[in-house]
């Protein structure tokens, strides 16, 4: 195993440390409240598309994305960052509306900007874990 692979398994278990993590706090009644109030009023909905529904559809997608980084096959580590990726884009609102309402939502607000930055290095950290 060279210098590199060591560095991506490294940052496979990391990362998944960190997907499955955030993922279980979905799952935890206070926390998943503050999340689901993260979710923009045009967005949230009824049905599938309702707060609870969204904060649990994206708690199970890092798990399922956390746990696939660490996949001894490829194309499932692959599929799993990609997931990851698109998972990072779809919350991305809820982070920005979070960040427009500092008073509403506390030390959750990161401002926009470095929130921004942190997103694209995450999706580029996953991107390198999966290949």
């Amino acid at each position: 195993m060279d210098a590199f692979e060591v560095v991506q398994w490294v940052l496979r278990i990391v990362l998944a440390v960190v997907f499955v993590a955030m993922g279980a706090l979905h799952f935890v009644p206070k926390v998943a409240r503050g999340m689901g109030a993260m979710i923009p009023p045009g967005i949230k909905g009824t049905g599938i598309r309702s707060a609870r529904s969204l904060v649990i559809i994206s708690g199970i997608a890092e798990i399922l994305g956390g746990i696939g980084l660490l996949a001894p096959w490829m194309p499932v580590r692959f599929a799993a960052g990609i997931g990851l990726i698109a998972l990072l884009i779809a919350v991305f609102p809820a982070n920005a509306y979070a960040a427009r309402h500092p008073d509403r939502f506390g030390p959750m607000a990161v401002p926009l900007v470095p929130r921004a930055i942190g997103q694209v290095v995450l999706a580029a950290l996953v991107l390198v874990a999966a290949i």
